[in-house]
């Protein structure tokens, strides 16, 4: 094996020829000198300080074991306990054969014996010698987190390997292990307090695994790894690791996913990928720890691969389908017609029909929701268009806006652009943004509310009610509708029958001059309370479920008629 040596002096390796007989240190530098920058000691003593004095740069020590002084057996010992001169190979220089095992015990890499060997011999001794040392360190300075001290991931997975391969009937656990929002504590505290939490972690991992039979790691940042024989105490381990971190100014929590059993036919990243997807299962559980991996999870997270892989052909071949579920005004003595939301559905060649819910949050995660929501735009200003000039009717298309897209700068200019395109107006489109939205960075998603307003669009607060916003704030925010979640309408006419929310939310819309809108109404029963209540507006399978443009037309035509 060749390997550049630019990086040394002169480009040269340096080597230590220690030996009390002059004649041998001429001879053995006038063999290496070409190839390597050669160093003299004449007596145990002094290699010792040579050795420590250039043990950043030293490749390799010729050692005569019989030398004044200090001999080569009692220093051979000396270098091993050394962390700093260990790593130096040694090649003792002997003619005496009962002393070459005893060195090679003391930590000799290989002999050389006098009278010496041809050249050629010494040479190729000397190079495999320091070739071995070099990979050890490059083995050892990869093999091992520089900050826990734990396996890296690539040498873990190899060790995984191993260990299946002499317990080939050991039940093993894959176990991936993270600390619940570890960026929130190098934010407030800094990423020393960070990488001491870190390092405890380890420490406890390395107490609570027996070596025997676990092989740890730590993989990236706050995640480790750790594959060990099965056992079922792991809420108990989860405990423990937060209590080696008490005392620190911030509550630590782990939680881990554990794939236990292992198949032992999966290989063994596949292994740990499945225990990653139990961990990711609970990622925002604060009450729970420790998730067990099963089939269906591992078929859910097909499923989602697959969707995400189809997304880019799903949205070229027009697969995504918007259906529009029409909202009624029930203030007068007869529900009349006044709006529809765009609600979308996919419909794969294969799969057939794909539920919003099984893929609108996954794209929110995986960053295509922008997409497939100006795709339904688009759509929805088609149809709106399409609507007035073949039927001279219409009525305005809520549309919903996911938080990451208030942040877009170019919001207020795309939606311009949408009814610049299709010839309709910003009275046309109704914004929908949800209630969660307005209360992170509230600021600057009021700020672009507000731009909105200002081009002319109808904003409704979607999903009041789940939970987020104060009634005081309520009062503070730029909205033009009170639109209250599906939920809320189902708990408040659940066994108990209180409406009194209900009613208490349809004051503050009152005070606010803003109508209130009521999704999920279900049964005639909560169309006639929520009439009675003051509501505004009702949407819900009571009066019609989503359906596609031409089956909504005929609301349109009734309204005309």
């Amino acid at each position: 094996m060749n390997r550049s040596t630019d990086f040394y002096v002169d480009g040269k390796r340096h080597i230590l020829v220690a030996d009390d007989e002059m004649i041998n240190r001429e001879l053995l530098e006038n063999i290496l000198c070409d190839e390597y920058d050669v160093l003299m000691a004449e007596d145990g003593e002094m290699a010792y300080d040579v050795i420590k004095e250039n043990r950043n740069t030293l490749s390799l020590i010729l050692l005569d074991l019989m030398m004044p002084k200090l001999n080569g057996l009692d220093l051979l010992p000396r270098l091993k306990e050394d962390p700093d001169l260990k790593g130096i190979p040694v090649i003792v220089l002997t003619s005496d054969q009962a002393s070459e095992v005893e060195s090679l015990k003391r930590g000799a890499a290989d002999f050389i014996p006098k009278p010496y060997p041809q050249p050629d011999v010494i040479k190729a001794r000397i190079s495999r010698s320091i070739e071995l040392a070099e990979d050890r360190q490059i083995i050892s300075a990869t093999e091992r987190d520089e900050l826990t001290g734990l396996y890296s991931s690539e040498y873990f997975y190899r060790y995984g390997e191993q260990f299946d391969k002499y317990h080939p009937d050991s039940d093993m656990d894959a176990l991936c292990l993270d600390v619940n929002h570890f960026h929130i504590v190098n934010e407030r505290f800094g990423m020393a307090k960070g990488d001491e939490i870190l390092k405890r972690i380890a420490d406890c991992l390395t107490k609570t695994f027996p070596a025997s039979d676990c092989v740890i790691c730590r993989k990236t940042a706050d995640t480790f790894l750790v594959y060990c024989s099965h056992r079922d105490d792991y809420t108990s381990i989860t405990d423990k690791m937060s209590e080696v971190c008490g005392d620190m100014p911030t509550s630590v929590r782990l939680r881990i996913g554990v794939y236990a059993y292992c198949d032992k036919k999966l290989d063994i990243r596949s292994r740990f990928d499945r225990a990653k997807i139990a961990a990711d299962l609970i990622r925002n559980n604060y009450s729970v720890f420790v998730s067990m991996f099963d089939e269906k999870l591992m078929e859910k997270e097909l499923f989602a691969e697959q969707l995400v892989d189809e997304f880019p052909k799903a949205l070229a071949e027009k697969q995504f389908k918007v259906f529009f579920q029409p909202k009624f005004n029930i203030t007068g003595d007869k529900p009349v017609l006044s709006s529809a939301e765009a609600l979308v559905r996919w419909f794969h060649p294969t799969l057939g029909m794909i539920s919003p819910g099984r893929f609108i949050q996954l794209f929110e995660e995986d960053g295509l929701i922008a997409q497939l929501d100006e795709y339904i735009w688009r759509s929805a200003a088609e149809t709106i268009a399409d609507w007035k000039n073949r039927l001279g009717i219409s009525v305005p298309v809520s549309v919903n806006l996911s938080r990451a897209e208030m942040y877009d700068p170019a919001l207020v200019e795309t939606f311009d652009k949408i009814t610049s395109e299709y010839g309709i107006t910003p009275e046309d489109i109704y914004l929908e943004i949800t209630e969660s939205a307005y209360v992170r960075d509230s600021d600057q998603i009021v700020d672009r509310v507000k731009e909105l307003r200002d081009h002319g669009f109808f904003i409704e607060m979607d999903d009041f009610g789940s939970g987020y916003s104060s009634l005081n704030m309520i009062s503070e925010l730029p909205i033009d509708a009170l639109k209250l979640d599906m939920m809320f309408i189902r708990n408040a006419f659940d066994k108990i029958n209180d409406t009194r929310m209900i009613s208490i939310v349809i004051d503050i819309a009152d005070y606010l001059g803003v109508p209130v809108i009521a999704e999920g109404v279900e049964t005639e029963e909560q169309y006639l309370a929520l009439k009675k209540l003051g509501c505004t507006i009702i949407q819900g399978y009571y009066f019609s479920k989503p359906v596609p443009a031409d089956e909504f037309e005929r609301f349109l035509t009734e309204k005309g008629s």
